[in-house]
């Protein structure tokens, strides 16, 4: 059973294990002075250990009963910070316990509190959208006659295209998870059937077809029993369509030209609102709220990635708002609004921040100006609240609007049980963070492929301890601060454990690791344990 309990502060000692490097930083491409998130240095001639963190105010707070004995004796500033003990000082290095709650309880809480809450157990086949998921039948039988080659990230816009189209169709598919060449390489299996490396691609009845709009266009001539989403050939809707996804392209290419472009601001704005007047005004012509009226067509489903990804981008890069209050567009917000109701969307929609970092390695960089500057500290969570415990309720007013209602006790479950599932190769990937850089870098900053050889056990166990912590407060805090305990024994190293969380924050992505409120959750308990572990 978990439960509450108040713990000391972290205790130093006067061994100094030597980490020769150690350095965290996102590296947004433009400009590169901003977007450092978390730097951790060690100067190993002088045994100065520095860390950069975010600040909040520390309150501390335990995990599990039958770990040990009440701990008091708490020393704070008046601030409510730890006091002299948390952070390490010349020739001193601070270290914490191991008292959290091992994996197979946390496993045990976990499904604990899902059975008390009602969540019903995954189900990756038939259940809801997933991008975990690497088989989908929805109910039918025997083997699907299409195998969907998609990116392992849920970064492409296009394979996001024609994942969304299948579910809403509800056509059986197999998932073959790909590289992109921003992040990784292509398997030779996968390049001796798509030799130009192209995603997404499809293989149906054993023929192999790319380039997304005739994959889309397939699906629907192939399948006319799966819920069709074009209206009948030679109809007067069917015309307006073609006229509309030629207007997605047009919105595609105002989008592109501004996001990646350092000049001509004011002039690029204008034509980009423009076309998006051009898009309210055709959401409103046949009633909405989708732009063929009532239901959801191939029209919507094609504007849906890169509106999506335009809502994130434009707000980060150029400060203006395309969903959310204080977002013009009445129609384009009913459209909002109407796709958050929906399973699909919803399973596969990401965040501004997975979308912020992922895009400039596949665009070649993206512009600020001077309104996008003052956003993007909040999206990246470097404003000292957005990414901090007590976290403000979500809502269709938040910087990242939702238009759902918020559940955060599901949300930090749902992220508990995301690490729970998979808890060795999270740990081992947050152990990255105190490891040197992989030998083979790719152009997103946020991805390393080759990294994992370069860490070593010496790191592994106070990047798993913190993390059990961490989960450990996602299951009892309620959203409180996450701090570490005193520990006669089994002292672990500080450095490590903040420079492990800080690594792994900065790479939860959305949706491929969890949604985005449980990511949010997620971010904010690992900032919480971070800022404790480094507290000066």
């Amino acid at each position: 059973m978990l439960s509450s309990y108040r713990i000391s502060t972290i205790k130093h000692s006067t061994s100094f294990s030597a980490l020769s490097h150690l350095h965290l930083s996102r590296n947004v491409p433009r400009p590169p002075s901003q977007r450092s998130i978390s730097q951790v240095k060690f100067i190993s001639s002088q045994k100065i250990f520095h860390i950069q963190a975010r600040g909040s105010r520390v309150v501390m707070s335990g995990w599990l009963a039958e770990a040990g004995k009440l701990v008091s004796g708490l020393r704070t500033a008046g601030d409510g910070r730890a006091g002299s003990e948390v952070m390490a000082t010349a020739g001193k290095e601070a270290t914490f316990g191991d008292t959290a709650p091992s994996w197979e309880e946390l496993k045990l809480e976990v499904e604990k509190q899902q059975a008390a809450r009602g969540v019903p157990p995954v189900n990756l086949e038939e259940g809801q959208t997933s991008a975990k998921a690497l088989l989908r039948t929805f109910g039918e039988k025997g083997e699907p006659r299409i195998v969907f080659y998609r990116d392992h990230a849920s970064w492409c816009p296009y394979c996001h295209k024609i994942w969304l189209q299948l579910e809403e169709k509800r056509i059986p598919y197999r998932v073959v998870k790909v590289n992109m060449n921003c992040y990784g390489d292509k398997s030779r299996d996968f390049l001796s059937k798509v030799p130009r490396g192209l995603l997404p691609a499809m293989e149906i009845d054993g023929e192999m077809y790319t380039e997304s709009a005739v994959i889309a266009a397939q699906l629907e001539s192939m399948f006319p029993a799966y819920s069709p989403l074009l209206p009948p050939k030679n109809s007067p809707d069917y015309a307006a369509a073609q006229k509309l996804l030629r207007l997605e392209r047009q919105l595609f290419s105002e989008w592109m030209g501004w996001l990646t472009s350092g000049g001509g601001d004011a002039r690029m704005r204008a034509v980009f609102t423009s076309v998006v007047d051009d898009v309210d005004a055709e959401l409103a012509r046949r009633g909405g709220p989708f732009f063929l009226g009532e239901e959801l067509s191939l029209v919507d489903i094609t504007f849906v990635p890169f509106l999506e990804r335009m809502a994130a981008s434009l707000y980060y890069y150029k400060g203006l708002r395309l969903a959310g209050a204080g977002a013009s567009w009445p129609n384009l917000q009913r459209w909002w609004v109407a796709l958050d109701k929906r399973a699909t969307f919803r399973g596969m929609k990401s965040d501004y921040f997975t979308h912020c970092h992922d895009l400039p390695p596949q665009l070649g960089g993206c512009a600020f100006n001077e309104e996008g500057r003052k956003i993007a500290a909040m999206i990246d969570g470097e404003d000292g609240t957005s990414w901090h415990l007590p976290l403000e309720p979500l809502s269709w007013q938040s910087l990242e609007p939702i238009s759902w209602e918020e559940t955060p006790e599901l949300d930090r479950l749902e992220a508990a049980a995301a690490v729970v599932g998979n808890n060795n190769a999270v740990v081992r990937f947050a152990a990255r963070g105190c490891a040197p850089a992989g030998s083979r870098p790719v152009r997103a900053p946020l991805a390393d492929p080759s990294a994992d050889k370069n860490v070593t056990d010496q790191t592994i166990p106070a990047a798993d301890a913190a993390l059990r912590l961490v989960v450990a407060a996602l299951l009892t805090n309620e959203g409180q601060q996450v701090s570490a305990p005193l520990a006669s024994s089994a002292e672990l190293n500080a450095a490590q454990a903040s420079a492990s969380l800080a690594y792994l924050r900065d790479r939860v992505g959305v949706p491929r690791d969890m949604a985005f409120p449980a990511a949010r959750q997620f971010r904010a308990h690992l900032n919480s344990l971070i800022d404790n572990l480094t507290r000066v």
